[in-house]
């Protein structure tokens, strides 16, 4: 474990002493200064705990970030420098595993080979090694695929308020992923609560996903330190496994914006003062550090999935606009959809994806998901005149438009692996030809004369008459 390597040279590495704890944050006078991000280390109660260095003070002083719980620091405890930043062991052994910010175990399984270590802190790959966005990656959701297709080696956004279905989606992602493209996936968990995690990983045993999955948390009662750099932690391990089993990669994230609170908590420790709406004035350099890092190369490309909370469901949140500028695909997870039934809920009309072009997706796909959206729009203006004057008072063309564009509406949803344990129903992947060609057969009139009902949650329309 890191601790173990910590220790065995620790009487070699004096660097200097606490004069200071102020909660998370400790001041340490040094004989000589540590770069910044360098991890130190201290011994107590029989366990070594680790601070991250965030600022310098003066010639002899540093102010840094404690990465365990900050009961047992004390005045004038013997601080040691590790000889470099945070650091986690890799090895493809970590499939399958529940590790903590350290490469520790959280699952009581035997701790990962101690032979080959990463810090952190990784530079992006420079821009001769990296490569492009190119193909949509299916996921076999029929809305995600015709609407906001994902990009492989981009970074999609699920953005959504508290219970719209954001990890949801994401444990289905996971799926599609280890199941159609045979990849694996990274799991940050970022600030989560310890049920929700809890039941995450039992959900992700029963699909049988798991062995294909590395998950990374940094709960929520943990240290700000540790919830601002576990996002970067998982990290390291995606770019491991990019560079070593050159594969398709998922990277997800749950929740960026827990990301940004930890950021804004380690920067009042820290005594800065706080700019926009309360938040860090650090925020988008923080948040570009990190994306920057989610790159594909000529071995293995990492495919990016970010839940990010939006306060208030307000859309215009600076920390949602520091995170939207980094993204590919936008995913707008709406409370109104959620409220009629339509799972998932995702926003048609709000969101968005940088493939959404011809050149792109090819004709066929444009002109059909363009075609959809437009039906979409035009009942979305109906509304209104429905709800006041009734269907009826609508003239023949756009009575055709809402009929058409309602069980348009109700094939998008759809049963998930995920959730056929608590709903009963099986879940379905459909590949997206065949959505095309459904979505094809709607909107030139040939299930018109189908109730509502038989487009509602299922797969495919195959064999429907």
């Amino acid at each position: 474990m890191v601790n173990e390597v910590i220790e065995t040279d620790i009487q070699h590495q004096y660097i200097g002493n606490t004069v200071g704890v102020h909660g998370p944050v400790v001041i340490i006078a040094c004989n000589r200064l540590p770069p910044l991000h360098q991890a130190l280390t201290a011994r107590i109660n029989h366990e070594n705990y680790l601070f991250e260095v965030h600022q310098h003070l003066d010639e002899r002083h540093v102010r840094a970030i404690t990465l365990h719980t900050s009961s047992g620091l004390r005045r004038g405890m013997p601080v040691y420098d590790t000889g470099a930043p945070v650091q986690v062991p890799v090895s493809p052994d970590c499939l399958g595993r529940l590790l903590n910010i350290f490469g520790e175990p959280l699952d009581d399984g035997p701790p990962l080979p101690q032979d080959n270590y990463r810090h952190i802190h990784g530079q992006p790959v420079s821009l001769s090694e990296a490569v492009g966005m190119s193909d949509v990656l299916e996921t076999g959701i029929k809305v995600i695929d015709l609407l906001c297709p994902f990009v492989k080696g981009g970074k999609t956004g699920l953005f959504g308020g508290a219970g719209v279905g954001k990890t949801v989606l994401i444990m289905e992602f996971m799926h599609a992923v280890a199941t159609l493209h045979k990849g694996v996936s990274v799991f940050a968990g970022v600030g989560e609560r310890i049920r929700e995690g809890h039941e995450l990983w039992h959900e992700l045993k029963k699909t049988g996903v798991l062995p294909q999955t590395l998950m990374v948390f940094g709960q929520m009662d943990e240290s700000p330190g540790v919830r601002f750099r576990v996002g970067l932690a998982a990290l390291t391990y995606a770019e491991y496994l990019r560079d070593s089993l050159q594969k398709e990669v998922l990277f997800v994230m749950d929740n960026v914006f827990r990301f940004v609170q930890a950021g804004s908590e380690v920067s009042s420790l820290l005594g800065r003062m706080p700019a926009i709406v309360g938040y860090q004035p650090t925020l988008t350099t923080e948040v570009a550090e990190m994306q920057d890092r989610i790159l594909s190369t000529r071995k293995g490309n990492i495919t990016s999935v970010q839940a990010v909370y939006v306060p208030a469901d307000d859309m215009t949140d600076p920390a949602v606009n520091a995170i939207l500028s980094h993204l590919d695909t936008n995913v707008i997870l709406s409370r109104t959809q959620a409220g009629k039934g339509i799972y998932p809920a995702v926003d048609p009309l709000q969101s968005s994806s940088s493939l959404m072009d011809r050149h792109t997706l090819g004709a066929r796909h444009y002109a059909i998901a363009e075609g959809v959206r437009e039906h979409l729009a035009r009942y979305k203006e109906l509304e209104d005149i429905i709800t006041m004057l009734g269907i009826e008072e609508l003239s023949a063309k756009d009575n055709k438009i809402v009929l058409r564009a309602r069980k348009l509406q109700h094939y998008l949803t759809q049963p998930f692996w995920s959730t056929a344990s608590h709903s009963g129903i099986a879940g379905v992947s459909v590949p997206l030809q065949q959505t095309l060609t459904d979505c094809e057969a709607f909107l030139q009139g040939q299930y018109d004369h189908l109730p509502e009902e038989r487009c509602y949650m299922r797969g495919s329309m195959e064999g429907v008459a």
